[in-house]
């Protein structure tokens, strides 16, 4: 069984950090193209960043130069370090693993306010 669990979420002000992680099993996780993706009310999913297995990064031009994802192929980890958080950032913000399917984590709210 596919289990993907998102953690690091929560409230922060403006121009703060969060690191969001996410921890992988059922899958081989080293051949595995992981991501990360939000959605703010009343939005469609986006694309926030995404790793391939070989290390490739890909982000969002909304989040360039503040945010950075990275994995553990050992721990069947993946992070996403945001810094200089924006009340625009809010979202939830989902893990997800595409290979041959795509999976999706339940997601973790991120929310950046005063």
């Amino acid at each position: 069984q596919v289990q993907l669990v998102e953690s690091g979420g929560g409230l922060v002000q403006p121009g703060g950090s969060l690191r969001l992680s996410c921890a992988a099993s059922g899958i081989i996780f080293g051949i595995h193209t992981m991501g990360w993706y939000r959605q703010a009310p009343g939005e469609q999913r986006e694309l926030v960043a995404s790793i391939t297995s070989g290390g490739r990064t890909t982000y969002a031009d909304s989040v360039k130069g503040r945010f950075t994802i990275s994995r553990d192929n050992a721990k069947n980890t993946v992070n996403l370090q945001m810094n200089s958080l924006k009340p625009e950032d809010t979202a939830v913000y989902y893990c997800s693993a595409q290979w041959r399917a795509n999976y999706w984590g339940k997601g973790t709210l991120v929310t950046v306010s005063s």
